[in-house]
């Protein structure tokens, strides 16, 4: 990529050579993901959500040791949520019902998971007490970029500005992305319905320029359905300054996702994702499979987040162990029919760049005229 010139504002706000941001994905971006991304040019981010304190800092001394280039932490501070201090105390609010039927869900699909007495006792958590101890680790490290992919990061921009870091909030509509550029963000991330994971209900085309649009000087960056090149230069035409890409990285060697999850992803058609509060409580766009369709069709309890990530997390681990991996929760967006085969994060990024930089140097002057 020696040579190559694909710039603009995010590149200079950010001290990246191209204006593409790994998405935090919460266990999938680990360190070697993320400083992959970062040594090809861009900025990758490693996604923080389940790490414990002890485990961000180990990644970000391993990312560290990886590369001298800037790099991010992702994780969340929702509101409205059930506010626990740790993982334990959630397991004691979830209610006996809830853990009955995913207990009898499970087994009826053939999944080996333990009595209801059991249950909840291995599934994993986001809880209240965890962000605040995160963001310390951050602090400590002088982490260059912090990005609140769930929530607002707003309670925490005096003191990451004061430490000179940069802090990006993740939006998915026009008011919401008001809100961030009053209080203060650097970057706004406008996320269409297209993306994967925890996602809302305006397509990108139609949110990025509004978004744009309200919040005037603050850069914006757009996400959702975005997957290369193509994706790229289209988001720049829409007035973003660069994408936000999980997808696309997805199917990388560098990526913390188990092969059998990469499979799923690979074999996906646009058709094989659907939107569900299954997985986590919250709107979450996941490839779809008969666990999610019986759990829908039946009505199942669907408890607060992140509650309901306990009862899920624990039919995944039972259900990975048994090499049942069809009834997996696997998050990925609209775009995934696009990827075909493993590559590098190095491949996807030049990827990107290669195809952004031919449309607007060849196929640009090639099909469109302006005549005067």
């Amino acid at each position: 990529m020696a040579g190559k010139i694909l710039s603009t504002r995010l590149c200079d706000l950010l001290d990246i050579e191209y204006p593409i941001i790994l998405a935090g994905m919460g266990t999938i971006a680990g360190a070697d993901l993320a400083a992959a991304v970062s040594e090809a040019g861009g900025l990758g981010v490693i996604g923080a959500l389940l790490m414990t304190p002890d485990e961000l800092d180990a990644e970000i001394r391993k990312v560290k040791k990886l590369t001298s280039k800037p790099f991010g932490v992702d994780s969340i501070a929702p509101l409205g949520t059930v506010q626990s201090v740790t993982v334990d105390e959630l397991r004691a609010l979830i209610p006996d019902d809830a853990v009955e039927y995913a207990v009898d869900l499970a087994r009826r699909l053939g999944i080996p998971v333990p009595e209801a007495s059991q249950f909840v006792k291995e599934g994993v958590a986001w809880a209240a007490g965890l962000t605040p101890r995160q963001i310390e680790v951050v602090y400590d490290h002088k982490v260059p970029v912090f990005a609140a992919g769930l929530g607002s990061p707003a309670f925490m921009l005096p003191e990451a500005h004061a430490r000179g870091i940069k802090v990006i909030g993740v939006v998915g509509n026009v008011s919401q992305a008001r809100r961030e550029a009053e209080a203060g963000v650097d970057i706004i991330v406008a996320q269409g319905h297209e993306g994967g994971g925890h996602t809302g209900y305006i397509a990108t085309m139609a949110l990025v320029p509004q978004v744009v649009d309200a919040v005037a000087s603050t850069p914006v960056v757009a996400a959702g359905g975005i997957g290369d090149g193509r994706g790229l230069v289209a988001a720049v035409a829409l007035g973003a300054c660069g994408v936000w890409m999980g997808t696309a990285f997805l199917c990388t060697y560098e990526a913390n996702f188990d092969q059998a999850f990469k499979q799923q992803v690979l074999q996906a058609t646009e058709k094989d994702t659907r939107i569900t509060r299954v997985f986590t409580g919250k709107t979450a766009r996941i490839i779809n499979n008969k666990l999610i369709e019986m759990w829908e069709a039946e009505k199942g309890p669907v408890l607060p987040f992140p509650m309901q990530l306990l009862l899920s997390t624990e039919i995944v681990k039972a259900a990975l162990e048994s090499g049942m991996t069809e009834h997996v929760f696997t998050p990925a967006g609209q775009i995934c029919g696009l990827f075909k085969e493993m590559k590098s994060a190095r491949q996807v990024v030049e990827g990107i760049v290669d195809g952004a930089i031919r449309i607007l140097q060849e196929d640009f002057p090639a099909r469109v005229r302006l005549d005067k």
